[in-house]
């Protein structure tokens, strides 16, 4: 029973496809560059990411069933020895700083309106605001939210409640 389910189950072009070394190392190697793109230039699980993960996977798989143990043994320690020396070697040769951001963020997370803006204080609506929306206070873009249903672009506003970073605001028509 078990002979005949390992006969009948295996996939029948995985079975008759015969490769060469050099096909083999081939896919080895594409699936590395695979991984680089995914790692470098299409951060996330993608399309690169898993392909490169079947490229060297097949390579060792045909690896092992052309030549036996002993070769496939060869090509699986050459596969994990040349990828964790190209890793090396990518950090080492400032790979990560030539492609990486320069640029430092120094803005806050959030400011506390408070202490900028006062309640009572005039402006005008930038946006309509249904309820949020832009409006201009102090001659700065803040974004608030109408006690009103709607407050059309260039109305008169007045701020009714400032909470940490949200501004309330009444139409002053």
């Amino acid at each position: 029973m078990t002979n005949w389910l390992r006969e009948n189950l295996q996939f029948h072009l995985i079975k008759n496809i015969n490769m060469s070394l050099t096909a083999i190392i081939f896919l080895i190697i594409l699936g590395i560059i695979l991984f680089y793109v995914e790692f470098l230039i299409i951060p996330g699980v993608t399309v690169a990411g898993i392909a490169g993960v079947i490229c060297v996977v097949v390579g060792v798989y045909f690896g092992y069933k052309q030549y036996g143990s002993p070769t496939g043994h060869y090509i699986l320690l050459s596969t994990a020895i040349v990828s964790i020396v190209s890793v090396i070697f990518m950090l080492r040769s400032n790979t990560w700083n030539k492609i990486g951001l320069k640029t430092k963020v120094e803005g806050k997370v959030s400011e506390s309106l408070e202490d900028k803006i006062q309640i009572g204080t005039e402006g005008e609506a930038v946006t309509r605001l249904s309820p949020y929306g832009k409006v201009s206070i102090n001659d700065k873009l803040y974004e608030a939210k109408s006690i009103d249903s709607m407050i059309n672009p260039k109305t008169k506003i007045q701020v009714k409640k400032v909470e940490g970073t949200q501004i309330i605001v009444k139409s002053l028509k």
